[in-house]
């Protein structure tokens, strides 16, 4: 869509390059003396909830002692912690940027009930109120008389947003039948005392003992990478309420195998998928069960069973994962890292630039690469070897983004490598298609860790998915069993558009969508590279969606969150300079969460220097465009997005300007062309990119990612990384793009 203030060709080719230098020089420094990059996940208030309760029931059954004092630190810490990330509306988000949600807030009131329980260190008549008529579940009955006298303001808000949101009848709504998530917090609630364990649902965690081949054809209730928590938290279920013969038999025998398996799945760093949510699951549901028994953790192993002994090493491990992985401010983060896929993602920013040289690749960063691809059955999934998962610790699993991404990085760098890493590059390049070709569903798409699972949302094929497994298998020699899985996963995409022309991702989100969905993010992945056989239509359609979704201030996405937030930073930001103080160290979400960080802005000659931001002068609409808008003029555009969408359309404004796509683009005569429209936004969104970046937009990121069926967060590096490949697209165009007398085809 038009938008006011297009750049000038000289001086948006100069700023461009500018910024892209300043930006390319940031991301090599992040990598620091590594091989590789690292990044940074967001802090999380559902993580924090989940380990504290871990920990807290660890404690209850373990005599006192070093070991016992320093987990009670860590409750302590984290505790103290989460106190500082409640919302206005008194509930609590994912990250410090996230709306409330009934699920985090719910595991907060598990996690501080528990702390409170076995910690001396807090008020002790606090828990009976809080525990009182447990029988009836939270957020469906009136808070007692003395609540207001004996429960700090601070619950009593979080008990009010619980009862406002709809209780736990609105937590089961929130995943309907798939039973991944809603269980978890259930069982933990129970735990805590706060729900009876009829509450809780029952999970078929005998079928566990058959082959991880079969587990598709189960019906499992639970997606494929929570069998863990399927195993843990069905035997707490069990052995806290039982159920009738022959089914009580059958699994009280299957505990010790489930066992077996539960501990074979349990990775070298004791963390499952290196994810905290999912490690407390397990380590809770076992403690549990362990204390139904009536044994103390540090009771002598004489006295123990074999299934006894295997849940007594699992916890320990799992103990041990929770306690090196809290962060010196207090919190958990959702997952450990995400090393190699954000290490993907800069090797494609930085080679998106044509004047890139590759000096800054090494031998140390390809062996890194390489090292990351798992070259055994993996024990989690059953996955073949041949994939790449997130990150190089050993609780990540092959998945169908990660293989893909590693692939695409190494190819991008085999010409500038040894000839014995060429080789090396090749071998593991080829397995890696092997691995791909065998994860493609029968409907041509492909999911994330496992064939044929397709009964819940997150097991089934994924466009975003499906777009980068065809990117990677493109960039490979021609061989007929890609090509037969190219058609198909192409067939798969044309299928999966929606009406208004969008592609909809599996592991993206906008918090500020009623749907929670991503539709620019999957959009902009879908059509980035997008292979030259797909339908042409197809891609018009998806590229007038980019289009007319286009916000007024030239980018992408965002929503209220984001408008709120930096209006709070300015707000912050002029009230400090008034009264010559400094911004305060936070506020809450609702109120513009964490304000006062420190940015990078730029002077007057382009180089970035470290103030807080102000961000009026570029969020500033732009006036006088022509045309609907398909959005609020209100809307604030978030980085992630914005980039994703420049660099879609950059990288397909190339074709758009050939007679292929020449008869198909006049489609409204009366009004701009396709590609002058696809101009506009190139230019308009770039710009805002540039802007973005000197007011200190790029140092914080967003909560757009999803994790374990959809738990927010965000990225430090998606900005920098998503903006650099956006603006390195960009200057890869030739100079029509920034020319705007040029006659394009119509």
């Amino acid at each position: 869509m038009p938008v006011d203030n297009v750049p000038q060709a000289a001086d948006f080719s100069d700023q461009l390059r500018r910024t892209l230098d300043q930006l390319r020089s940031r991301l090599l420094a992040d990598r620091g003396e590594d091989a590789h990059w690292t990044g940074e996940l967001s802090a999380s208030a559902l993580s924090t909830a989940t380990a504290i309760s871990a920990l807290s029931i660890a404690c209850e059954q373990m005599p006192s002692g070093d070991r016992r004092e320093r987990y009670l630190d860590l409750i302590r810490r984290g505790a103290e912690w989460l106190k500082k990330q409640q919302n206005d509306d008194g509930g609590f988000g994912d990250t410090n940027r996230s709306h409330s949600n009934i699920a985090t807030s719910y595991l907060v009131l598990a996690a501080e009930t528990l702390a409170r329980r076995v910690d001396a260190f807090w008020t002790p008549q606090v828990n009976t109120v809080m525990l009182a008529d447990s029988a009836q579940p939270i957020g469906s009955r009136q808070p007692s008389e003395q609540s207001e006298e004996v429960v700090c303001e601070r619950l009593l808000r979080l008990q009010r947003y619980l009862e406002a949101a709809g209780g736990i009848p609105a937590l089961r709504k929130r995943y309907g039948k798939d039973k991944t998530f809603v269980v978890p917090i259930l069982n933990n609630l129970a735990i805590a005392g706060l729900v009876p364990w009829s509450e809780v649902s029952a999970l078929p965690f005998e079928a566990a003992v058959f082959p991880q081949s079969m587990y598709r054809y189960l019906g499992m209730p639970v997606v494929s990478y929570a069998v863990p928590a399927l195993v843990a938290i069905g035997q707490a279920k069990f052995l806290r309420s039982g159920c009738m013969p022959p089914w009580s038999w059958v699994r009280r025998a299957s505990i010790n195998p489930t066992l077996a398996v539960l501990e074979r799945m349990q990775p070298d760093s004791g963390g499952y998928l290196e994810a905290t949510p999912l490690t407390a699951f397990v380590v809770m549901s076992l403690v549990d069960a362990t204390a139904t028994h009536s044994l103390e953790l540090g009771a002598s192993p004489k006295a123990r069973s074999v299934a006894d002994e295997r849940r007594r090493r699992v916890i320990e491990s799992g103990l041990q994962f929770l306690e090196e992985s809290i962060t010196p401010e207090g919190s958990w983060p959702i997952d450990t890292n995400l090393a190699t896929w954000v290490t993907s993602l800069s090797v494609a920013a930085m080679t998106n630039d044509p004047a890139d040289q590759r000096e800054w690749a090494s031998e140390p960063m390809v062996d890194w690469i390489l090292s990351c691809q798992h070259t055994r059955r993996h024990p989690f999934t059953g996955a073949d070897p041949g994939g790449w998962g997130w990150t190089d610790l050993s609780g990540a699993v092959p998945d169908a983004d990660d293989t893909p991404g590693a692939m695409v990085a190494l190819s991008n760098l085999r010409e500038h490598v040894t000839v014995q890493q060429r080789e090396r590059i090749d071998g593991a390049v080829l397995d890696g298609k092997e691995w791909l070709l065998g994860l493609q569903n029968r409907d041509g798409g492909w999911p994330t860790f496992c064939r044929g699972w397709g009964k819940l949302p997150f097991d089934r094929s994924s466009t975003d998915l499906t777009a980068h497994a065809i990117r990677a298998l493109k960039q490979l020699p021609d061989c007929p069993k890609s090509d037969a899985a190219i058609t198909q996963g192409l067939t798969f995409l044309r299928k999966s558009q929606r009406s208004d022309g969008s592609w909809v991702p599996l592991w993206f989100g906008n918090q500020d969508r009623k749907e929670e969905d991503n539709p620019i993010y999957g959009t902009a992945k879908v059509l980035v590279d997008i292979h030259p056989r797909f339908d042409k239509n197809a891609v018009v359609k998806g590229v007038q969606y980019l289009l007319k979704t286009q916000n007024h201030d030239g980018g992408w996405g965002g929503g209220e969150s984001v408008t709120r937030f930096w209006a709070a930073a300015n707000a912050a930001k002029t009230d400090a300079n008034s009264a010559s103080r400094p911004v305060p160290a936070r506020q809450t979400v609702s109120s513009g969460v964490e304000n006062g960080m420190t940015l990078q802005v730029s002077d007057t000659s382009g180089e970035f220097t470290s103030e807080t931001a102000t961000l009026s002068s570029i969020e500033s609409r732009v006036e006088g465009s022509s045309g609907e808008s398909a959005v609020d003029d209100s809307v604030v555009s978030s980085v992630e997005e914005t980039a994703l969408a420049v660099e879609a359309l950059a990288s397909l404004w190339e074709r758009l300007n050939t007679t292929e796509f020449a008869g198909i683009c006049d489609l409204d005569p009366g009004g701009p062309s396709l590609t002058l429209r696809t101009q506009d936004a190139i230019l308009s969104g770039s710009q805002w990119l540039i802007r973005a970046a000197r007011a200190g937009r790029l140092d914080v990121a967003w909560p757009i990612g999803f994790y374990f069926a959809k738990l927010w967060y965000h990225e430090r590096l998606y900005p920098l990384i998503f903006t650099t490949a956006a603006l390195g697209r960009v200057a890869g165009l030739d100079d029509t793009i920034s020319r705007p007398e040029t006659t394009l085809p119509r």
